[in-house]
């Protein structure tokens, strides 16, 4: 797979989000059908894990840690802090200092290694200032237990701000198609700082696989958490599938799958953009990897650009409550 870098590392075009093994998409695989996936990204060329203390309450960072621990030098491994599960909610945004520095060590235990090559602060948290929680992981660097600090869901103002106390190597938010807040300032942003800006849910929650059907939306578990995403309510969703068959279109002269084409659509948008899809399934995997060997025009990008946008998608990206909790710039319509 090609590589771009991210910071001070060379990392595989298209990473793992290793999420869905353990949360928010329904049931998740069992133990070992999970620990043989994450062994197989490795042989696939994947060098960019991605999990988080928030994925399924530290189990997910469990499972890396079991599962490619023993591996340690063969990927960069990213984690996140300041996002944890709520005691009277369902989650706590936290960005405190010493929380910080707590949640790092426990990570650390459970991803079984003595360094996290790249840490995030997965939430602002509006009560503390932006400083003082990158100040906490600058410490974190300072004693070695990270390599670099990253920030997810954050303005350009924020990364901005953050940049000034300690260099950001990371930026993470959702961006695809049909997610383009990115666009509106945070992409330029990273690029001038030399920041590498990292793209989670980059096939929309399997909306632009083209697999996703309107039944199947319609019949979404209690814990899949599309259920609660206005673009997936059966209205919405009906109107949006509308747009898929020009997508396919597409797809086919490129002679790709439209899984394929919406990374390489992604990764054409700058050289300092890698993209994190997750998967529970094998052939997923690898068809995700092959995304990233898939050359397209600025035509091409052009025509996938006039068929989806924020103007021509029905639905917000969350519902009110959800879009509180991110500090980022909004389109004024539909995004």
């Amino acid at each position: 797979m090609k590589n771009r870098k991210l910071g001070p590392f060379d990392v595989s075009a298209i990473g793992l989000g290793c999420m869905n093994v353990s949360h928010a998409y329904g049931a998740p695989p069992d133990r070992e059908t999970s620990i043989k996936l994450l062994n197989e990204a490795l042989e696939l060329g994947y060098t960019h894990f991605d999990t988080a203390t928030m994925y399924g309450a530290g189990a997910n960072e469990i499972l890396v840690g079991e599962a490619i621990g023993h591996r340690r030098s063969e990927y960069t491994l990213a984690s996140k802090c300041g996002l944890y599960p709520g005691k009277d909610g369902p989650r706590d945004i936290d960005g405190d200092p010493q929380r910080i520095k707590r949640a790092c060590e426990e990570s650390l235990t459970r991803l079984k290694t003595d360094v996290i090559d790249l840490y995030y602060l997965h939430r602002l948290d509006r009560r503390v200032p932006i400083e003082d929680s990158v100040g906490a992981l600058a410490e974190l660097v300072a004693e070695g237990k990270i390599r670099t600090i990253g920030l997810s869901e954050v303005s350009a103002e924020t990364v901005r701000r953050a940049h000034k106390v300690h260099p950001v190597t990371a930026l993470q938010t959702e961006y695809s198609l049909w997610t383009r807040n990115a666009e509106i300032a945070v992409l330029k942003t990273c690029k001038a700082l030399g920041t590498t800006f990292i793209a989670f849910s980059p096939l929309a929650r399997g909306f632009l696989t083209g697999r996703l059907s309107l039944a199947h939306v319609s019949d979404l578990g209690p814990r899949d958490v599309r259920r609660s995403m206005p673009r997936f309510t059966p209205g919405n969703y009906a109107e949006n599938l509308k747009l898929l068959d020009d997508v396919k279109a597409v797809a086919e002269a490129v002679g790709c799958s439209m899984a394929e084409l919406a990374l390489a659509w992604l990764l054409a948008k700058g050289e300092h953009i890698v993209a994190i899809p997750g998967t529970t399934r094998s052939d997923h995997l690898a068809e995700n990897a092959r995304g990233a060997d898939v050359d397209i025009d600025q035509a091409q990008v052009a025509r996938l650009d006039a068929i989806i946008n924020e103007r021509t998608v029905a639905g917000p990206r969350y519902a009110a409550a959800q879009q509180a909790d991110i500090d980022t710039e909004e389109f004024a319509a539909a995004s």
